[in-house]
């Protein structure tokens, strides 16, 4: 994955995941707000799996390509059987998409077996999942203690965020505000793994001082002195700052659109409609009048009374 092509296509995975659960949720919520259940990955109408067949292809495709198509020999041993030290990174980017490859697959087997708990037991694999790529996104951010480690340090924050509202997700089921944080999580995941890509691995976009340079079979950022790794770090901490405000406002935005689609349509209806339908009469569009209470005429006789 240490590369342009390799964390815009992982980045794009996750980014069009948590915009499908983004949408389904929000738009769950709305149209039942007081029946709302969280769910762990959400059917189509026409293939049912299609969500989860996408997370093992693309799990698959992950694996392939970081143990046996990306390797100069197809496969990432050494001529006596052993790992080399190069390729080390191959094996835990591999390993973060067995885990999720591995959910995916379990949580078609919970949902076919139609067992009790199977949104609970999908929630705690995702969680596996989740747990595992922060664990593995640790040790790469202290290998790599320059750039790449910095977008990896503002990574990890992303992924505890989806780690922790997915664990939670399990004990409040019917909390919208965790599934709404977890989505948008897996959503900025993927696109700051597609802003790593292109600003680690594009020669135009890395700071002034700084360069590209090849080391243990993939290129690395590195900078000239301490003052130019210095900036490069503070720019890329306030690229993420920015990138948590356009995220947040997007969020919002698209949470208020949806909310007016598909929301709750409240319907009023007035005293004289309500009598004319228990006599059985048609309503005229000239008795509609929705909002108001329609107290009919009142005679000086009834005022009197």
């Amino acid at each position: 994955m240490g590369t342009l092509v390799g964390h815009v296509l992982l980045g794009l995975g996750f980014f069009l995941i948590g915009f499908w659960h983004l949408f389904n949720n929000i738009k769950l919520h709305s149209q039942n707000p007081h029946s709302y259940t969280s769910q762990p990955w959400f059917p189509t109408s026409k293939i049912r799996y299609l969500e989860l067949f996408l997370i093992m292809i693309g799990c698959s495709i992950s694996i392939s390509m970081e143990l046996f198509i990306g390797p100069v020999r197809h496969h990432p041993f050494d001529v006596d059987g052993t790992i080399p030290s190069y390729h080390l990174h191959n094996f835990d980017h591999a390993s973060i998409s067995m885990t999720f490859l591995v959910y995916a697959a379990s949580a078609i087997a919970f949902d076919r077996a139609a067992v009790k708990i199977k949104n609970d037991l999908s929630l705690l694999l995702c969680g596996m999942a989740f747990g595992q790529q922060l664990l593995l996104f640790h040790h790469h951010s202290t290998d790599y203690g320059g750039i790449e480690g910095q977008y990896h340090m503002h990574l990890q924050i992303l992924v505890s965020i989806a780690l922790a509202t997915t664990l939670m997700g399990i004990a409040y089921p019917k909390s919208f505000i965790l599934s709404f944080v977890r989505s948008i999580s897996i959503l900025f995941q993927g696109l700051w793994l597609i802003v790593m890509g292109v600003m680690l691995w594009t020669p135009e976009y890395i700071p002034k001082g700084c360069f590209l340079r090849w080391e243990e079979g993939h290129q690395v950022v590195h900078c000239h002195d301490d003052a130019s790794l210095h900036r490069a770090k503070a720019l890329v901490n306030i690229e993420f700052s920015w990138y948590v405000i356009g995220v947040a406002m997007f969020s919002v935005v698209f949470y208020m659109f949806l909310e007016k689609v598909y929301g709750e349509k409240l319907k009023y209806w007035s005293l004289g409609e309500e009598e004319d339908e228990e006599k059985g009469e048609a309503l005229s569009p000239e008795k509609i009048k929705l909002g108001f209470i329609h107290m009919g005429a009142l005679t000086p006789m009834d005022i009197e009374r």
